[in-house]
């Protein structure tokens, strides 16, 4: 048995400073260690999922001595399978680093609740399949260094995930001496304004696009979420500050977040739709909450999941700005009046994010091209555009 202090301290030595998660009760000595030293982060998360994006959100602003920073997602295995789709759909296809920590529940011959006892035998097997390479979480202080090194090794040549699977008793128990207090979130009233336009009279998402790519320069990071969006992105202006998601659906806004807060004087704008927003709801209650100034949110909402068939999603039945807003966002607005958005790029400085939902009509041009460059590609070309313009 370690103790918690052992292997956070041998982490931060490697530029590990970042921790985002899901607690386990097997994993309550590190985050009780981490909340009580001012000088790391730990990033309460809703699901595994959005906690692997965050990370990769850190890893895309950089680090000291590397190009990437460095962060630890820590999660249960009992939803490594809610991970799955980031794991290998960003953090795979982008080749985006970062120490996976999953709690071995249910593992054999060790008694455990019934709900652990399919998922324990086969968590090994899960990595393997994600080709996450995987090692026991070190029991011993001598141990630590040697499991961060050949951690380190792999991420560091193959920039893929490595996983340490933690079995009970590994670490001391450390106590939480006072509670985080948590921030006062603003209580704004979310501006809805009447949908004054049939929805064929709406803006396309072009014509937004459009408008984001005129009121956004160069230091601006612009991430865009899967499908349609991206593409339509690169087919209009191709730029070095644009990252074009690839699956990982709904993971666009902690991808986001995780970049504006390692990245606090960064311009970050998270291009959101529908479909992906409802697919990971919660996230909007860790980006209100964590209210990064320098975030904006803007969701294209045409009502369908347009890329792949159109089927209708259930986004006419709610509210978004509604909900932005009750998660502690610092404004949030609903419209279809496209020179609304222009005022709203340009809004000063506020209390935490801004979130914007633009109404749009449905469809996408024919023959919509994909990204010239590979996803890897486009990651390189994105570091190095943020890399040349200094350590924002």
């Amino acid at each position: 048995m370690i103790e918690a202090r052992d292997f956070v301290e041998a982490a931060r030595g490697h530029g590990f400073e970042w921790y985002a998660g899901v607690p386990c009760s097997y994993l309550t000595p590190f985050i009780n260690y981490v909340l009580q030293d001012a000088t790391l982060h730990y990033v309460s998360m809703v699901n595994e999922g959005d906690a692997v994006a965050l990370v990769a959100g850190v890893a895309l602003a950089g680090g000291r001595n590397t190009p990437y920073g460095r962060g630890v997602t820590m999660m249960q295995n009992s939803g490594l399978g809610n991970a799955v789709s980031p794991l290998t759909s960003l953090a795979w296809t982008f080749r985006i680093p970062q120490l996976l920590i999953v709690t071995w529940r249910g593992q054999p011959g060790v008694a455990d609740e019934p709900q652990h006892a399919l998922m324990g035998p086969i968590t090994p097997t899960m990595l393997d399949t994600m080709e996450i390479p995987w090692e026991l979480f070190p029991t011993e202080r001598d141990a630590i260094e040697p499991a961060l090194q050949r951690a380190m090794a792999h991420m560091d040549s193959q920039r893929r995930p490595y996983a340490l699977l933690m079995q009970k008793g590994s670490v001391a128990a450390h106590p939480l001496r006072e509670l985080p207090t948590p921030r006062a979130t603003p209580r704004v009233q979310a501006v809805i304004e009447s949908r004054s336009l049939a929805v064929p009279s709406r803006a396309s998402r072009r014509e937004v696009l459009r408008k984001v790519v005129a009121h956004t320069s160069l230091d601006s990071a612009v991430l865009a979420t899967t499908g349609f969006c991206g593409r339509e992105l690169f087919a209009l202006d191709d730029r070095p500050n644009q990252l074009y998601m690839v699956g990982s659906m709904g993971c666009v806004l902690p991808l986001a977040l995780g970049l504006a807060l390692a990245r606090p004087r960064l311009r970050v704008i998270a291009l959101d739709g529908d479909g992906a927003a409802l697919m990971r709801l919660g996230a909007f209650a860790t980006a209100g909450a964590y209210a990064p100034a320098n975030l904006w949110h803007l969701l294209l909402d045409n009502g369908v999941h347009d890329s792949t068939g159109g089927q209708a999603t259930v986004a006419p039945l709610l509210s978004f700005a509604a909900v932005a807003a009750a998660c502690g966002y610092a404004s949030a607005l609903e419209t279809d009046d496209l020179e609304r958005l222009a005022a709203w790029l340009h809004t000063p400085p506020q209390e935490g994010p801004r979130f914007v939902r633009m109404l749009i009509r449905p469809g996408a041009p024919q023959d919509l091209p994909r990204p010239s460059l590979a996803p890897v590609g486009v990651k390189e070309r994105w570091l190095r555009h943020f890399g040349a313009i200094g350590n924002l």
